[in-house]
C-alpha cells in the first residue's frame, strides 16, 4: 500500500482502496481460470454437450467450438430432427465456427431411442464435416452419440 502513496493525490484512503481493487482482481482471476472448460477429448466432449442432449424425444446436433488450447468458447444446438434422424449440414457448422472465431470444433448428437450405436449415415456425414473442416484450416475434435445413460465416439468411413 505504501509504495501508491508516492503518486500526487493518493492519500492513504485513496492507496488502500487502489491496493483493495488489485487483490480483489488477483482473487478473482484464479477462479475465472477454474470456470473455463477444456475438450481434451471425447468424454469432454460427451460432457459438455450432454445438458443439451438428453431426456428429447427427437434428435438434435450439437456443436462445440474451441480455439487453439482446447478451451471452450460456445456450444450451440445446430438442428432439431426427427425420432430417428437430424441433418448435419456441413456448410452450417463450418460457418458457425468461423463466426465465432474458434479455430477447432466437435459435434455430439443424441440417440432418443437409447441405441447408443452410430449409423452408417452418421459415419458418412461427420466424414464430410471433417474433410470440410480440414479444408478451412479448422481441427475436427470428435463426434460423440449421447443417450440419457451413456455415450459413444463415431467412428468416420470414408466416402
Amino acid at each position: 500500500m505504501s509504495s501508491w502513496r508516492g503518486y500526487r493525490g493518493m492519500g492513504p484512503a485513496k492507496a488502500a482502496r487502489v491496493e483493495a481493487a488489485f487483490q480483489l482482481e488477483r482473487r478473482a482471476a484464479p477462479a475465472e481460470v477454474q470456470s473455463r472448460q477444456y475438450v481434451r477429448g471425447s468424454a469432454d466432449l460427451a460432457r459438455i454437450a450432454a445438458p443439451l442432449l438428453t431426456g428429447l424425444r427427437h434428435e438434435r446436433v450439437v456443436v462445440v467450438v474451441c480455439d487453439t488450447a482446447g478451451v471452450l468458447l460456445r456450444k450451440a444446438t445446430l438442428t432439431e430432427g426427427a425420432v430417428d434422424c437430424s441433418l448435419l449440414p456441413v456448410r452450417d457448422v463450418l460457418a458457425l465456427v468461423l463466426a465465432t472465431g474458434g479455430t477447432a470444433l466437435g459435434v455430439a448428437h443424441n440417440h432418443p431411442t437409447g441405441r447408443v450405436e452410430p449409423s452408417e449415415p452418421d459415419r458418412h456425414a461427420i466424414a464430410r464435416l471433417a474433410t470440410g473442416a480440414e479444408a478451412v484450416g479448422l481441427r475436427f475434435l470428435d463426434h460423440v452419440v449421447v443417450t440419457d445413460r451413456e455415450w459413444r465416439r463415431v467412428e468416420t468411413t470414408s466416402g
